[in-house]
């Protein structure tokens, strides 16, 4: 049994004017161990994902259909109290943005112990004791000394490696990443994301990567999901979405990231147009306005994901990028300057 199964997943937010579809029945699996990237433009629907599975959607947000099942039992069924006792200690979550998760009042020693304490039945000493060790883990010089510094007395990296700390503190079975290396110079970002690797390697945790970045997802996860207008619309072993693209918005968002390798007088092609309004999803598929590839049948039925190449390779197109329009230089081993 998997560890987590995501069934149909649908999420819709009410405003006044209209209803949004944000997230339109998706779907996976993944195992312990098993690190998964979820990689599309901002506002597709990745993090209200992760949100709805957790349960902490904005008001106006709610859950309309399927079922996210966490070793065997509905989260989405669970009254919130018990959800509370998941999260944080099975499931946790690194946001985006470290300075509005973590509080700028308390002291990061604190803010650490008190999980461990609430959730660990851990005393002060003992609490404070593994803190030091979780700061030391992730990369932080004079842990022990640094336990009694604010939120605002770290560097952005920095800030990230102590939600890293404060997420893995209970070992959690389950690590969502949520852009995890947003606004960070690429120096820094490759450090994130080797903390990141090592530390679900050390612990089998398996790993939930959200991300805009295909470079991001290239030398962490094992498999890759392409989320598009609320919906995957293309899922495979990473290295195999790296060499083979199938779906146009995925070549489109490989052609979109700079290379290291890439000749100076190489352009980045950008994909034209914009994402989908997603409070009107007429029928079709929602790339067909912004694809090279669009025909007749394109703007008039939704695709699903069907298997292509192989049984592990996904795509939910029905004109799929041939191989001759698949550029060589796509491959994993150097995916982009990030």
């Amino acid at each position: 049994m998997a560890l987590l199964s995501v069934r149909d997943l649908e999420v819709r937010f009410s405003t006044r004017k209209a209803t949004v579809h944000a997230v339109n029945q998706i779907g996976f699996d993944l195992e312990s161990g098993e690190s998964l990237g979820i990689v599309g433009e901002s506002g597709c629907g990745k993090s209200v994902s992760a949100l709805a599975m957790l349960g902490i959607l904005p008001k106006a947000g709610r859950v309309t259909g399927g079922s996210v099942e966490f070793g065997g039992v509905d989260l989405l069924k669970l009254p919130d109290q018990k959800l509370r006792q998941i999260r944080g200690k099975d499931i946790a979550m690194i946001f985006q943005d470290p300075m509005t998760s973590l509080n700028p009042v308390l002291t990061i020693g604190r803010q650490l112990t008190e999980t461990l304490e609430k959730h660990l039945d851990m005393d002060k000493d003992v609490a404070k004791k593994e803190a030091a060790e979780l700061l030391e883990r992730v990369g932080i010089p004079r842990a022990a000394d640094r336990l009694g510094d604010y939120p605002h007395q770290f560097s952005g990296g920095m800030r990230q490696r102590v939600m890293i700390a404060m997420a893995i503190s209970c070992k959690p079975k389950l690590l969502i990443a949520d852009e995890p290396t947003t606004a960070l110079d690429v120096t820094i970002q490759a450090q994130i994301l080797e903390v990141l690797k090592n530390l679900t390697a050390e612990e089998h945790m398996a790993l939930i990567l959200i991300t805009h970045d295909l470079g991001v997802v290239a030398g962490v996860c094992e498999r890759t999901n392409v989320m598009y207008a609320g919906k995957f619309v293309e899922t495979a072993p990473t290295a195999k979405l790296f060499s083979k693209p199938r779906h146009p918005y995925t070549l489109g968002l490989l052609k979109s990231v700079p290379r290291l390798d890439a000749a100076r007088k190489e352009r980045l092609e950008p994909i034209a147009g914009l994402p989908r309004d997603l409070r009107t999803l007429p029928p079709g598929c929602s790339f067909a306005p912004r694809c090279l590839y669009a025909t007749d049948r394109s703007r008039a039925e939704t695709p699903e994901l069907h298997t292509i190449d192989s049984d592990d390779h996904l795509v939910a197109c029905w004109n799929p990028v041939p191989d001759a329009d698949i550029p060589e230089r796509h491959s994993l081993e150097d995916p982009g300057a990030s």
